[in-house]
């Protein structure tokens, strides 16, 4: 079986969000009797409690999209409100496309206008393209231009989305400065121009960690308001988070709720934290910390990973020996340095630690 037109069907293997949560938001919306900005579909208030999760006064439960402060979900609605357009930027793995695409559907109902952001992606992917056998045949014309995502928000009024800003070529970056400033997007070949309706807006989500991006020019970065997404503020909280992710990918993938996974899931987000900062929860040891991010992202993929293989090889219940693979995957990117560290990190701290023998048994298999 397939679907058609924007695969909104129950086959879809991964629905978009105003697909996947769409009584949450309808709901929502008729509950909704706050002003809203133009050709929103929900008020700045709405968008934010879709978001952060709350109970509607009809009993209605709208599940937590982001965990996390709640002032930092409140200025990048307020800034979508504005004609300022909103750069989420943070260290790999801090929801930043999770959270740009889930207040594109809060907002537009439309989360797939959609820019991909890498080393090679052109100037026509912001502005605009054509359709050459049109442009050969007849010349240029309205219908021989194919319009980009970002030309087709700006026509529509609502929200256009590029993800990983600064992995564009600087020169193709600063398309976006006049239609931001400006909020037009010139044709010169037809003498003509885009003007964006009240409505529109851009969300871009950028980090700075990774090798090789282009940083922003100070032009394009005023025409942005900054909002950082942080790593989880504690052990607590991003155990929550990984919790309700992984329960949602298991449902997508028909996999069983393990009866006993949240030590595992803690085991995990434990490790790294630890790892990723420097020093044991308590703060009594230090440790060496590995070449990667180890980011809540990953958790949630350890995790989902082990489930799976406790629902297809084990008895479904999540176990020890079904995240130590994944674990040993994301912390050793760099065979020798990673390892080291690793392997100091299982004989120091998880050897030591009350309640983590079989852990440790799980992890020094799979190093070996």
């Amino acid at each position: 079986m397939t679907t058609q037109g924007n695969g909104t069907g129950a086959e879809a293997l991964r629905p978009h969000a105003e697909d996947a949560f769409a009584p949450e938001l309808k709901a929502l919306e008729a509950a909704d009797d706050r002003p809203r900005p133009a050709r929103w579909k929900l008020s700045p208030w709405a968008v934010a409690t879709y978001l952060l999760g709350g109970t509607l006064d009809d009993g209605t439960v709208i599940t937590p999209k982001y965990v996390g402060p709640r002032r930092i979900v409140e200025v990048a609605v307020t800034t979508l409100a504005t004609d300022r357009a909103l750069l989420l930027l943070g260290v790999p793995g801090t929801a930043k496309t999770w959270v740009s695409e889930h207040l594109a559907a809060a907002v537009s109902g439309d989360s797939t206008l959609l820019v991909q952001g890498t080393a090679g992606t052109p100037e026509e992917a912001i502005r605009y393209g054509w359709d050459y056998a049109r442009l050969l045949a007849h010349g240029p014309s309205r219908e021989a231009l194919v319009p980009s995502p970002v030309m087709r928000a700006m026509a529509e009024g609502s929200t256009c989305r590029v993800e990983e800003l600064t992995r564009i070529p600087a020169d193709v970056q600063d398309t976006l400065i006049t239609i931001l400033s400006e909020k037009t997007l010139p044709i010169p070949e037809l003498g003509q121009e885009v003007q964006a309706v009240r409505g529109f807006n851009l969300i871009a989500t950028a980090n700075d960690r990774d090798r090789g991006v282009n940083e922003l020019s100070s032009a394009l970065r005023r025409r942005f308001n900054t909002v950082v997404l942080p790593l989880p503020a504690s052990t607590d909280a991003e155990v929550d988070i990984v919790a309700r992710r992984v329960d949602q990918l298991g449902r997508a993938l028909d996999l069983p709720t393990p009866p006993e996974g949240l030590d595992e899931i803690r085991r995990v987000v434990t490790v790294f934290r630890e790892l990723r900062d420097g020093v044991t929860d308590d703060g009594r040891t230090k440790v060496k910390s590995p070449s990667g991010t180890l980011s809540t992202a990953e958790a949630i993929s350890v995790v989902t990973h082990g489930l799976a293989l406790a629902a297809h090889f084990g008895d479904g219940v999540l176990r020890p020996s079904d995240v130590a693979a994944g674990i040993l995957g994301a912390v050793v990117r760099d065979p020798a340095a990673d390892r080291v560290v690793w392997q100091e990190y299982l004989e120091a701290v998880v050897r030591e630690r009350d309640g983590w023998k079989d852990f440790y048994r799980a992890c020094r298999e799979v190093t070996a």
